[in-house]
């Protein structure tokens, strides 16, 4: 072990951790995937006439939003423990994040403007017809933004996944750095690769927030 930066380490290491990195954006990805269907869904629940389906939605919601991811995931992994532990991480950041998601979408369908509504029971549109082809798509575009902070935080949240022994970058760093003693070379080159992945992404939602914010 040197006394300096170890910059064979990170030479080594880098590999192993684009390897983990691999992982990491599959499940950001797919969990992001659940996140935005799901949450739709938990909306337009949460909108039922009858409270047989709202009160029971909005308490899972409540328990979701109340209970660490950390928590969730362990839970979940002690549970269906004969589960492949990355459709385990994905489906458990996908449910955390789609009770984040579901009030995002209640607040871009409360954002379209009532005359929209009015028009579409003056031409006597169906139901479904007034969802699909008025309501949701304007509602959508209005939370882009916000739907793809979310899909970044998430980003930031996979290293949790590896307490469930997913092999995403977080995971590959502490075995490389366990076996090597290489800790600070190989969670400072961890922290550079979030970096560069998250940040242009960050300013990609902050200009999209200001297209369509005019």
């Amino acid at each position: 072990m040197n006394d300096g930066f170890d910059w064979d380490a990170v030479r080594e290491s880098l590999p192993l951790l684009l390897e983990g990195f691999k992982v990491t954006l599959l499940a950001t990805v797919l969990g992001t995937l659940v996140a935005a269907v799901l949450g739709l869904a938990v909306a337009m629940a949460g909108r039922a006439p009858s409270r047989f389906v709202t009160v029971p939605v909005r308490v899972v919601t409540e328990f979701v939003r109340s209970t660490p991811l950390l928590v969730q995931l362990v839970g979940a992994a002690a549970l269906f423990n004969t589960v492949e532990p990355l459709y385990i991480g994905i489906t458990v950041l996908g449910i955390h994040y789609a009770a984040y998601t579901s009030e995002v979408y209640r607040a871009g369908i409360d954002g379209v403007p009532k005359g929209q509504w009015e028009a579409c029971r003056a031409l006597s549109l169906p139901p479904r017809r007034t969802w699909q082809a008025v309501i949701l798509p304007q509602a959508v575009r209005n939370v882009l933004p916000a739907l793809g902070n979310y899909a970044i935080s998430m980003f930031k949240e996979t290293p949790f996944l590896a307490v469930i022994t997913v092999q995403e970058m977080v995971f590959e760093a502490r075995k490389y750095g366990a076996e090597n003693f290489a800790y600070t070379e190989v969670f400072t080159l961890a922290g550079l690769i979030f970096l560069v992945a998250s940040y242009p992404t960050s300013l990609l939602m902050r200009k999209l927030e200001k297209r369509l914010g005019h």
